[in-house]
């Protein structure tokens, strides 16, 4: 669905513009009026659906059976570990070390970062695990000297917490910098319940909120608030066949001074993340941050992503709560999370 929102003097002069672009199947998402200046103004937001053909694969149809191919990749891959495991001799570790493995491996830690912990032990030895496996998972906290992009965009599927996520971001950088001019800028405009939450919670908190539905509206806000301190977009998840490198390009917004935040939850399935990461890969600076982590019950899938996609983790976010439940990711929270189940806070 093509979405855009129209302003006019009169309620008249804005449905002619809807008709005039849009067409007779427009359907009215929402309308409000206000006062600019001293001037009544009448808004009024229409969507109206095109009929788009499916994107070509760049190779013909030769992946059409790409799901069928992984799914038996996956199935030699875990075969191929399985022969390799005997090769592991825990001997050759110290009780410490083999200790802590062990422990890994039952908390969901995979092969492959087993294996290749078990290299740099070997080839360090007298190394803790904890000093390996901080060399293979990366860690930025969430602030603004380290993450100093104007804009932060949070990213994630339906259901990872992206929306409060960008909420407790807000809160936690008015804690951090009182007066700190800040917007809210929405592009999920269809879905209702995120947005109405966002919505919300920004008027609540005295932030600003906008909406930009395609890269139109985008470049008139983001000139508008190019004076604010920072500017934070919530997004829509993305359905199959989608990726956030399309969603940009549509919003405008394939500029440097851009980050992004992917949230994820330590109990989805390997399979499901590693389609998440493709979706969602862009090669600006990008961060990892772990959500909903009191609701898991085993945090080995929070080393394995993180290796996977050579991704800092930037916060970890827990609890129902908008205050007070998430927190910049340093080394002693993430690694005690992992080995004692201890979720920041508790």
């Amino acid at each position: 669905m093509q979405v855009k929102t129209f302003t006019g003097s009169s309620s008249g002069d804005v449905l002619a513009q809807v008709k005039a672009e849009m067409g007779p199947d427009a359907v009215i998402l929402g309308n409000r009026t206000y006062r600019k200046n001293g001037v009544i103004c009448h808004e009024i937001t229409a969507g109206v659906e095109r009929q788009t053909r499916a994107p070509a694969s760049a190779e013909g149809d030769s992946f059409s059976g790409w799901g069928e191919w992984r799914k038996e990749w996956l199935q030699i891959k875990e075969q191929l570990f399985a022969l390799m495991k005997p090769a592991i001799q825990m001997s050759r570790l110290t009780p410490r070390q083999r200790v802590a493995l062990e422990y890994l491996q039952r908390e969901g830690v995979s092969d492959v970062v087993s294996l290749e912990l078990y290299k740099r032990l070997l080839a360090a030895p007298g190394s803790s695990i904890l000093e390996c496996l901080s060399e293979m998972v990366h860690i930025k906290a969430f602030s603004l000297t380290d993450w100093p992009q104007h804009i932060q965009m949070v990213v994630g599927p339906f259901g990872s917490g992206k929306t409060s996520t960008a909420l407790r971001f807000a809160l936690l950088l008015r804690k951090l910098t009182p007066g700190i001019r800040l917007a809210f800028i929405n592009t999920d405009c269809l879905r209702g319940n995120g947005r109405i939450l966002l919505r919300h919670w920004a008027e609540l908190s005295n932030f600003i909120y906008l909406e930009a539905a395609d890269a139109e509206a985008m470049h008139t806000i983001l000139s508008k608030a190019a004076g604010l301190d920072l500017i934070l977009i919530d997004t829509q998840g993305l359905a199959q066949g989608q990726n956030l490198p399309q969603i940009l390009k549509n919003l405008g917004l394939m500029t440097e001074d851009i980050a992004i935040h992917l949230t994820l939850a330590p109990f989805a399935n390997p399979v499901q993340i590693h389609e998440f990461l493709n979706r969602y890969k862009t090669g600006l600076p990008t961060s990892l941050v772990w959500t909903k982590l009191d609701e898991a019950v085993s945090f080995g899938n929070i080393v394995n992503v993180s290796y996977e996609a050579e991704l800092p983790i930037s916060a970890l976010s827990f609890a129902g709560e908008l205050q007070e439940s998430l927190c910049p990711a340093t080394e002693p929270l993430v690694w005690r999370l992992v080995f004692k189940r201890q979720i920041p806070g508790h």
